[in-house]
Parts: structure tokens; sequence; C-alpha cells
């Protein structure tokens, strides 16, 4: 048991920098298309640590096979919905940044 708990405490730590990143590179990031990639790359793996971490702990099979179902359809998800806002915004007009 205690073994589990550590290594749960552990991945929900190392979670904690990539959600860190991302929410830095959201704030910092010059143009939307950096703020989108930043966003979603960094907190999906984050979020593939927290579920990881949950999977340590479930107590059976299926709560693990729903987890893991959890987070595929998360991925999918963000990686339409960011799609879907870089297309908008390349039909309206915005361009990428450029140094």
């Amino acid at each position: 048991m205690l073994l589990s708990d550590l290594l749960t405490a552990l991945l929900l730590f190392c979670s904690l920098p990539f959600f860190l990143a991302g929410t830095l590179g959201l704030l910092r990031f010059p143009d939307l298309y950096c703020r989108l990639h930043a966003l979603t790359k960094a907190d999906n793996l984050g979020l593939g640590l927290v579920v990881l971490a949950l999977m340590i702990q479930a107590d059976s099979w299926q709560v693990v096979i729903r987890l893991l179902l959890t987070w595929l359809l998360i991925l999918v998800a963000g990686a339409t919905v960011a799609h879907l806002i870089a297309r908008k915004a390349q039909q309206d007009g915005h361009q990428p940044w450029r140094h």
C-alpha cells in the first residue's frame, strides 16, 4: 500500500510542471497558434499523469478502463477543438507569429 501511495504522489507531483507550462504558454506565447499548441500538448500530458496516478489507486479493472477511456476521449476532444479554433482563426485572417 505504501509503495502505491508514493508512486501516486510522485506521478501527481510530476504532472504539476506540465500544467504550469501549459498555463504559462497560454499567458506568455505571442499568438493564438503557439498558445493552442502549448495548452493542448502540456495539459494532455499532465492529465495523462494524473489519470495514471488514479489508475494505481483504482479498486478494479473496470475503473482503470473507464479512466483510460475518459483520458482518450479528452485527448480526441482537445485535439479536435484546438484544430477547429486554429482553422477558424486562419479563415478569419489571423497570421502566425513571425519574428
